[in-house]
């Protein structure tokens, strides 16, 4: 089947258009959005891209986890569809790309189909998968995970939210549980473009990321005990300082992380100090520490390494350590076919690229399970994301979008 030639573009006025469009629903307080899984927010995001699918000659349909899917017809009947897909669900004080840009890069693509009557043999699908984010509805990637096999159904719809909300009440209510039972569907390949949400493509001049591989990650919640005493009168050599230990957990981790460059992150995020006052010293400190790499290997070296030190680093100071991995996943390889896919567009289109791995988890990495997956990024200023200050270009979005075209046509197959 022929290549798509290097003059075929996406329209990126009407890609930053519909980027604008979709940002109006649930502004943030500061330029970004905050349009949080299944709230009402949400449920008007997906009323609007449903409409914009129909109207370019989609049927959508929706599964009962309320990813929706909205297909454009191959010329071959029995040909497995090539999805499309990314996220509209945002962090509270979220940015206007994240995510958002490969929906509806996913939607230009068809769009510009349309406009230049290019038909595949295979269909083309595109994805907005729910609660990526997993700020409001934790684990991240839920829905996708559900998808692939990796979480329960049933276990999904008890997750609460801060309020006590069930994620499965809150998919009722804002009408967008289908009755498509999750994970059905089989993929000839799956393509995700994002923002890199880091710094290294406009750092390095490079307009397009090609994903070769996602990272690893261990969350492991730590716990330091000491004893609560008011901070003035307890002599120094007395204390039993849970607040001490974080902080020299804080710097072992980043020691241990520093050791194993390249490709190799880690660092203390979320935080709870008991009593939390400002006149007691802390008796119990309970934290996360997050390990990433794409080699494996590393990865669990780290760990080991931070399992087997903590503990002394603690009774050093006279404070108890204890530690759970409460969150896991291995780093993905994703699909030689599909990457070399994206690697070949940008290369058709004269764009200049870099081989990257993914810093942070996506729903390719869990669908990169089920299909052949593969991801395509695009710079983001100063790397900044989960942030209303979050920015890209439309030239980037333009160029991202184009090499995902040009990719989904090569594994679609166009028929001439």
């Amino acid at each position: 089947m022929p290549a798509p030639g290097e003059n075929l573009k996406i329209n990126v006025e009407r890609l930053w258009d519909s980027l604008m469009e979709m940002a109006k629903i649930g502004p943030g307080v500061a330029g970004g959005n905050n349009r949080q899984t299944l709230t009402d927010e949400d449920g008007e995001g997906r009323h609007l891209f449903q409409r914009w699918c129909e109207a370019a000659g989609m049927t959508m349909a929706v599964d009962e986890i309320g990813n929706m899917f909205a297909r454009r017809e191959g010329t071959d009947p029995e040909a497995l569809p090539v999805y499309i897909g990314s996220h509209l669900d945002t962090q509270p004080t979220g940015g206007k790309y994240d995510g958002v840009l490969g929906v509806l890069g996913g939607l230009e693509v068809i769009r510009t189909m349309n406009d230049l009557g290019i038909k595949t043999k295979h269909p083309i699908v595109v994805t907005n998968w729910t609660n990526e984010e997993g700020t409001r509805f934790a684990p991240a990637m839920l829905a996708s995970g559900v998808f692939t096999g990796r979480h329960d159904l049933n276990w999904a719809y008890d997750r609460v939210d801060a309020k006590g909300k069930r994620f499965g009440d809150e998919l009722e209510r804002i009408g967008w549980k289908g009755a498509e039972k999750v994970g059905q569907r089989k993929m000839h390949a799956m393509f995700e473009l994002h923002i890199e949400q880091g710094p290294i493509l406009e750092a390095e001049g490079k307009e397009i990321g090609v994903v070769t591989h996602g990272q690893g990650l261990r969350w492991i919640e730590c716990t330091v005990t000491g004893k609560d005493s008011h901070t003035g009168s307890t002599p120094m050599h007395m204390r039993k300082n849970a607040g001490r230990g974080l902080a020299l957990i804080t710097e072992l981790v980043h020691e241990i992380a520093m050791k194993n460059q390249p490709g190799a992150v880690g660092a203390i995020g979320h935080i709870d100090v008991y009593p939390n006052s400002r006149n007691v010293i802390p008796g119990k400190v309970v934290f996360t520490v997050d390990m990433r790499s794409h080699l494996p290997d590393k990865l669990h070296g780290m760990v080991d390494e931070l399992m087997a030190r903590a503990p002394g680093v603690c009774e050093a100071i006279d404070v108890g350590f204890e530690a759970k991995i409460v969150g896991q996943f291995e780093p993905p390889a994703f699909d030689k076919g599909c990457v070399g896919a994206v690697r070949n567009a940008a290369e058709r289109l004269g764009y200049s690229h870099m081989d990257i791995i993914s810093g942070a988890g996506h729903d390719a990495c869990w669908i990169n399970d089920v299909a052949p997956t593969a991801m395509i990024m695009c710079p983001c200023v100063d790397g900044l994301s989960h942030n209303e200050a979050e920015e890209i270009s439309p030239n980037w979005a333009a160029k991202g979008t184009d090499v995902l075209f040009h990719a989904v046509l090569e594994t679609a197959g166009i028929e001439s």
